[in-house]
């Protein structure tokens, strides 16, 4: 097939590009490089199926004839996205759109990432995809929750008005290779604290939750989604549920850290709790994670060493 694949300079879009490359498949990469690092990308150079173009999708642009449009063009970690909440909006609406338009034009499937976000503090626990959601439409994070809640809404009635072929993906917290050493998410953030010998930064008391799948298996779900006949949303994450506190002690574990805890203010509508119900996945893609959390801590410590060696972990600087 022939791809588009937006945010495809980011940590899931590069992941999501080696898959598809190494299926078969001829590939163009779009991104704005606002929050994406070409440096995932690196190593592609040369391919024969792949091509990278430098763009913001908020701007209507025609790649030509496309098999299949995946799009994960918007900013992801919490700094970034209170850094660029207009923008953030932005891809999430018109952004949306114009890909949508891409696919309508070309009779091509369409996959979009969602987030786990659009259950905001969840009052239901685990969260299925039935659930609606606990979400402050005014709070600092409605700029990312809601984005991703009317993105939702958009692919939905682009499917139903249109006839095109959507998938939607909600993803919970995933890490690996290429997750930004300062990107602001929990495992970067303890990764590297750790590696450098800082204290750990716990938000609250630690024991709030989140459920960690590791890229690989996230990928997988993701490509198992987008070949299925299902259009309404399913979760694509791991249904194991840690403490921060417990993450931070399997970090200080596998990196060997002599480490300390530093407990600061919990953030405004920081989510309390995260696990998926992954019954939809198991049902209907055959798809559940593999990858352990220490395991997918051991695969990614030689990244976020190499980080350290060459002096990374400032946020982008665009």
């Amino acid at each position: 097939m022939h791809v588009l694949v937006t945010g495809a300079a980011g940590f899931l879009g590069s992941h999501l590009t080696d898959r598809l490359l190494s299926d078969g498949h001829t590939v163009l990469g779009v991104d704005n490089l606002s929050t994406g690092d070409l440096d995932n990308l690196a190593h592609l150079g040369g391919h024969p199926r792949f091509r990278f173009e430098e763009r913001d999708i908020c701007t209507s642009f025609d790649p030509g004839h496309v098999d299949y449009v995946f799009n994960l063009a918007s900013p992801a970690s919490p700094p970034e996205y209170l850094r660029l909440g207009i923008q953030t909006l932005r891809v999430g609406s018109v952004g949306v759109e114009h890909t949508l338009e891409i696919a309508a034009r070309s009779n091509a499937a369409y996959l979009h990432a969602s987030t786990s976000e659009c259950y905001g503090d969840p009052l239901q626990h685990p969260q299925s995809e039935s659930y609606w959601g606990n979400v402050n439409p005014v709070g600092p994070r409605s700029v990312y929750d809601e984005a991703k809640r009317f993105a939702e809404a958009m692919v939905m009635a682009y499917h139903r008005s249109r006839g095109v072929s959507t998938h939607l993906a909600r993803i919970f917290n995933t890490y690996g290779p290429r997750l930004h050493p300062a990107d602001g998410r929990v495992i970067s953030n303890f990764m590297m604290q750790a590696l450098r010998g800082e204290p750990l930064t716990i938000y609250g008391d630690g024991q709030q939750t989140r459920s960690f799948c590791y890229v690989d298996d996230l990928i997988d779900g993701i490509m198992r989604l987008a070949h299925s006949d299902e259009h309404l949303p399913v979760n694509i994450g791991n249904p194991v549920e840690f403490t921060i506190l417990e993450c931070a002690q399997a970090v200080l574990e596998v990196t060997a850290s002599k480490s300390k805890l530093c407990f600061v203010d919990l953030p405004v509508d920081d989510p309390t709790r995260r696990r998926p119900d992954i019954t939809k996945a198991r049902t209907l893609l055959g798809w559940e994670p593999r990858v352990e959390l220490r395991e997918g801590l051991e695969r990614s410590l030689d990244y976020f060493k190499s980080k350290l060696v060459h002096g990374e972990g400032a946020a982008p600087s665009s």
